[in-house]
């Protein structure tokens, strides 16, 4: 092993503020550049990078070697798996636009909601759940976001409204991912995190719906609806609590999303708003319905998306991913990152024990959620008659349009694998864990920082679930609380990610619009995760049985 080096988390002067406000630079300039500078997001992903790198080297003292190898690691990863499910969700679009049938699903969904008001309850919230639920990794994001633009919606607050609705089920995506990585790197019961989770989120599954209204058509005009934001809200709500607290996070996600969208399409057949709301921009027939349009037609237009969802669903189970890596295991690619891999060493006080790091790059081809979609994609294009030549030359129409955004990803990610294995969110996490009572505040914000930096709730999990551990027991807190705050504040951050703002930049063909996403949902996340904030304190010093 060429170099071997620990973590050191106080590098400015021994003083922890100092460490942490160095140690959040490469976010400030993340962010920063995109927001108040209106940079593009390939070159503020470049300056964040080169931030990341030079704080690393020069403040933290990581070696060189090491740091290169933790930004290519990230740059891996940013590109397998997660770029893979990108460009495949936007593959399956671009296969019913080819096909004409994209035009056939917006005038049903027109059919059965002409409001709009409607459509981003049934489409941002609902189904763009139940993705996150079966995926995860932004396919929620860039499939609800394009079905949006698909019916009408402009791109700017389509790509705002799906990042918005794309929150209260990202503690429990990709059949639980997140809260089972959670009990893994704290060893607290898998069955206990669910149910506190389940105990926090509720309110703000309530919240969204109304909140997702407001940013469509304004307050006012939510009041017009908010017998559909209570069915959805409400729906949602009660089957997160009953499915997590009774039977585990597996299932949660898709359970709650199905039952709400279920509930929303049965209030729909005994109640309607008084006036329809559309845009000004609409035209008067745009929501209108085709003569002669028959339920046939309407079925294969949704075939794909049922199509989408079957194997999405199929290839979140971890049975189904174990069964296809043993049938073919020549698909299945591991490698240690060299002169990376066990070379890192992280210590007290953010774990209990001085560790080393893993860093271990994993392809599993078949099974990866991104070649579910690859599959959903071929079969669409397959059933609705496009020759094997045609389904090649969308895919390839569809590779060279997202092949850009999926470098930007590629160096977002490269940012948090540095920030990790440098050891600047341990100094950022332990400056929040010294705050001592309000420490169930910010115990949120830093699940919401973790997601804000690897785009992952599982990640934040990972990266966080110990220290929020460990500081609660010092301050006689229950751990399954600050655990669960870890995950719950971090799905208020992932409207904000690098990774989901370029995914619903691609998806709503705004590429280099990045800024403009990212300032249009800012507020939204920030004002969340204090809500989260404000919740956990409640539940600490004032309904501790709550947990």
């Amino acid at each position: 092993m060429p170099f071997s080096w620990t973590q050191e988390y106080t590098p400015v002067l021994g003083s922890l503020t100092l460490s942490a406000l160095v140690a959040a630079l490469p976010v400030f300039v993340l962010l920063g550049s995109m927001t108040l500078f209106k940079v593009k997001a390939h070159s503020a992903a470049l300056l964040g990078l080169t931030t990341a790198i030079l704080v690393a080297v020069f403040v933290y003292g990581m070696p060189v070697p090491l740091a290169a190898a933790a930004a290519l690691y990230g740059v891996a990863f940013g590109l397998l798996p997660i770029g893979w499910i990108v460009l495949c969700a936007i593959f399956v679009y671009d296969i019913t636009v080819t096909t004409g049938t994209f035009a056939i699903v917006r005038e049903s969904i027109a059919s059965l909601a002409e409001d709009r008001r409607i459509q981003v309850l049934l489409i941002a919230f609902c189904f763009g759940a139940f993705i996150e639920g079966a995926a995860g990794f932004g396919t929620p994001v860039a499939i609800s976001a394009a079905i949006l633009i698909g019916i009408g919606f402009k791109p700017l607050p389509a790509a705002g409204l799906a990042l918005i609705g794309n929150t209260v089920p990202v503690a429990y995506a990709a059949m639980g991912t997140p809260i089972i990585a959670l009990s893994a790197v704290t060893g607290l019961p898998v069955l206990q995190l669910s149910a506190t989770v389940g105990r926090q989120l509720p309110l703000f599954c309530l919240l969204i719906p109304f909140w997702i209204v407001s940013a469509t058509a304004g307050f006012r005009r939510m009041l017009e609806v908010w017998p559909a934001c209570l069915v959805a809200g409400s729906s949602f709500a009660a089957t997160q609590f009953l499915v997590s607290n009774y039977h585990g996070p597996w299932m949660v996600g898709i359970a709650s999303s199905s039952v709400s969208m279920l509930a929303l399409v049965v209030l729909l057949k005994f109640w309607r708003p008084r006036s329809v709301w559309r845009f000004p921009h609409d035209a008067p027939s745009s929501t209108e319905r085709r003569p002669g349009l028959s339920k046939r037609q309407i079925f294969v237009a949704w075939l794909p998306w049922a199509l989408l969802s079957l194997f999405v669903f199929i290839w979140g189970f971890p049975e189904t991913r174990k069964t296809l890596d043993a049938l073919a295991h020549w698909t299945v690619f591991h490698t240690s990152i060299p002169a990376l891999h066990m070379a890192v060493f992280r210590t007290v006080p953010v774990v209990p024990v001085p560790r080393a790091e893993e860093a271990v790059f994993t392809l599993n081809w078949l099974s990866a959620t991104g070649t579910g979609l690859l599959f959903a994609g071929i079969f669409s294009g397959l059933v609705l008659k496009l020759r094997p030549t045609e389904i090649v030359r969308v895919f390839g129409k569809t590779l060279l349009r997202v092949g850009p955004s999926l470098a930007t990803i590629a160096a977002m990610m490269a940012i948090g694998f540095t920030v990790r294995y440098a050891g600047l969110d341990a100094t950022i996490g332990l400056a929040f864990a010294a705050t001592g009572v309000l420490f169930p505040f910010f115990s949120p914000i830093l699940g919401w920082i973790g997601v804000t930096l690897t785009g992952s709730d599982t990640s934040s999990n990972v990266l966080f679930g110990n220290l929020q551990q460990i500081t609660a027991e010092r301050l006689h807190i229950s751990p399954l609380v600050a655990a669960a705050a870890n995950s719950s504040g971090g799905v208020m951050g992932k409207m904000i990610n690098a990774q989901s703002i370029v995914v619903a930049a691609v998806a709503t063909d705004q590429v280099g619009e990045e800024g403009a996403i990212l300032r249009s949902v800012l507020w939204h996340s920030v004002a969340l995760v204090c809500l989260v904030g404000i919740l956990v304190m409640l539940q600490v010093f004032f309904f501790p049985a709550i947990t």
